[in-house]
């Protein structure tokens, strides 16, 4: 689905290991992933960014595969890197901030949402196009599609979902969640497919 964070994904195949940042998708788009496959994604809170990389150059899927070292390992801004599991993902994480791989800008989920009071309009713009790579609009239109995505999944009716997910009409929300997250407001209401949700951010 389309989503404005970044994230750093892991993948064990037969034979082969990868990890791979990933940064803001613009619309939907088929994964494969192999049944004798094994992913960790670490996505990163809204507004979480790599300063010594520009978020724009990972639009989209032009991913940046990291080295992986001999020993398993993966070399990352200038050091070397155990590949996390899901218990030490938080540590992983942690050792991201304290070293300065990541930062995050925290006005960013509340520019998403409603704005930044102390922050003029072309501030706000500048600060989301830094962290995300995408228009301030971008974000809060992923948002909403993820907003309203959940909300079907969790069995409200089209009209509640393009009210409370402050659509226009049906029409602008079935445009709107085809285009970002596949599939039609109907298709998941009926079936209740899996998408790439990643919750906990």
């Amino acid at each position: 689905m389309a989503e404005g964070n970044i994230e750093i994904v892991f993948t064990r195949l037969p034979g082969f290991a990868a990890a791979t940042l990933r940064g803001p998708v613009t619309h939907a788009t088929t994964v494969e992933c192999p049944p004798e496959g094994e992913w960790l994604a670490i996505r990163f809170r809204l507004g979480t960014y790599f300063p010594r990389i520009d978020s724009v150059s990972l639009h989209d899927h032009r991913d940046l595969n990291l080295p992986i070292l001999p020993d398993g390992r993966f070399w990352f801004s200038g050091l070397s890197w155990e590949i996390p599991s899901f218990d030490n993902a938080e540590d992983f994480v942690a050792r991201l901030a304290t070293t300065g791989v990541i930062t995050r800008d925290a006005d960013i989920e509340d520019a998403v949402v409603g704005g930044v009071p102390r922050m003029s309009q072309r501030s706000v713009q500048r600060h989301v196009l830094r962290a995300t790579g995408l228009t301030l609009s971008s974000v809060q239109q992923i948002e909403r599609a993820r907003r309203a995505a959940v909300l079907l999944k969790e069995g409200c009716s089209i009209l509640d979902v393009t009210h409370s997910a402050g659509y226009a009409d049906q029409a602008h929300l079935t445009r709107s969640v085809k285009h970002l997250i596949g599939m039609t407001p109907a298709k998941l209401l009926r079936d209740q497919p899996q998408l790439s949700f990643s919750f906990k951010t």
